[in-house]
């Protein structure tokens, strides 16, 4: 099996990369999100949907570009570190990987237990939750240890099985539309777009974790981009289609389903057994983008790690699996002692607004190496035209101008700690360097 020069096995190719990046992406949202921007933009809601979609492939299209020519473990991270050096780099991926990834996979595991306490209601216990927390992260946390294959397979099983009930929506619900539901216009508010926007914005986030395994993809220069933009349309087709379809079948009742709209679409095709189906989907989904965030997000770790900028132990390769083991364990650990604190409402303002800011460093990053001509100039790859970088930018702008107060004093917050972090690190390497060189004197 091909190496990558980490000691890291290149095991993922285009459809593990691309089924990654849909697991990655649709997750839990999916069933509650066409009645939140309903809500917002009533029939016009399909506008915010291409709004994001658009602008969410173009910023893929900025990752693969980045990521074909990246081949070590790292994504985000390696990315923003090549353009604006360490410091940057180190702020923006535990930006990522705490903000977007550990605390969110904390908040949908504790989503997941209480859907299961409604039909399970003994297992609400302090004891019932430890156990259950524990085995999930504690069984996909081992499956990832075994090896980076594992892991990929397991996600595209799920990604499939989670898939399959949204399909069985479409094609069964597709008859029942009325068309009369799908007038674009004749409700639009623009004032209200942009807050519309900035709620769908975050249900199409994620996929771009499925590149910090770059040392384990196979030709990179192929791979990232037919995997990532292929998976990217597919999350876009879907999105399109279930909002067409809630909104083509409940018209203007549809915000009046805020927490289940899929399950109420559900019923009305399936009848009793609908509910069942999406409840079933939903713990699909969940499950899904844990075990994703645990193949991914643990090479954030590995990387720094590398890099001298977190402790050691945690670059460390497993002997015979051949996986960042310590990373993957912490990460786990971690996101465990997070659901079992159940309170994540401060945190997951950072989550929400965590993906903007990231994204906005690796466009502006990729922006910098064109400019610098740091980028191989080799054709093979995907070229992102310089002129569509600004409009990204400027369009992230947008959105970032709706968040509150409230989420730009976290994120003031956790930068800062970061940042305090990083330079009493720095410090001590710095001291260290100059004890050897006097000792050696």
């Amino acid at each position: 099996m091909e190496s990558s020069g980490e000691g890291l096995n290149r095991a993922i190719g285009i459809k593990s990369l691309a089924a990654s990046v849909v697991n990655l992406t649709v997750g839990a949202g999916i069933f509650v999100l066409p009645a939140l921007v309903a809500e917002k933009l009533g029939h016009a809601s399909t506008v915010a949907y291409l709004i994001c979609g658009a602008l969410i492939f173009m910023i893929m299209m900025c990752f693969a570009e980045v990521g074909s020519q990246t081949s070590t473990s790292g994504g985000i991270y390696k990315y923003v570190e090549s353009a604006f050096g360490p410091y940057v780099g180190f702020l923006t991926s535990n930006l990522y990987w705490f903000g977007f990834g550990m605390i969110s996979d904390a908040a949908i595991a504790n989503a997941l237990f209480e859907m299961i306490a409604l039909y399970v209601p003994d297992i609400d216990t302090l004891f019932g939750r430890l156990l259950f927390f524990l085995l999930v992260f504690g069984l996909l946390a081992w499956i990832n240890v075994r090896g980076v294959k594992y892991g990929a397979k397991v996600i595209s099983v799920l990604t499939l099985a989670k898939l399959l009930p949204i399909a069985l929506l479409l094609f069964f619900g597709w008859p029942k539309i009325d068309t009369a539901n799908l007038s674009v216009w004749g409700d639009f508010e623009f004032n209200h777009l942009g807050e519309a926007c900035l709620i769908l914005f975050f249900a199409f986030v994620g996929g771009e974790a499925a590149l910090t395994t770059g040392g384990e993809i196979r030709n990179p220069k192929r791979s990232v981009p037919l995997g990532l933009l292929s998976g990217i349309v597919i999350v876009i087709l879907i999105y399109l289609g279930i909002q067409v379809l809630a909104q083509g079948i409940l018209g203007a009742d549809l915000s009046l389903y805020k927490e289940a709209p899929l399950a109420r679409i559900a019923t009305v095709i399936f009848g009793s057994v609908g509910p069942t189906l999406i409840v079933l989907a939903t713990a699909l989904a969940i499950l899904g983008a844990i075990s994703g965030d645990i193949l991914a997000m643990p090479r954030f770790l590995f990387a720094s790690s590398k890099d001298k900028l977190i402790p050691d132990m945690l670059s460390s390769i497993h002997p015979r699996f051949r996986t960042p083991y310590i990373s993957i364990i912490t990460y786990s650990f971690l996101a465990f002692v997070l659901s079992l604190s159940g309170s994540f409402k401060g945190l997951a303002i950072l989550s929400s607004s965590a993906n903007l800011i990231t994204y906005f460093a690796v466009v502006l990053s990729l922006w910098k190496l064109k400019k610098n001509d740091r980028l191989a100039a080799d054709e093979s790859g995907i070229r992102v035209p310089v002129f569509l970088i600004p409009l990204i930018l400027i369009t992230m702008l947008w959105l970032l101008s709706h968040l509150s107060i409230g989420e730009y004093a976290a994120l003031f917050i956790f930068l800062l700690l970061c940042s305090l972090y990083y330079f009493r690190k720095a410090l001590a390497l710095w001291l260290k360097k100059i004890l050897v060189a006097q000792q050696s004197n």
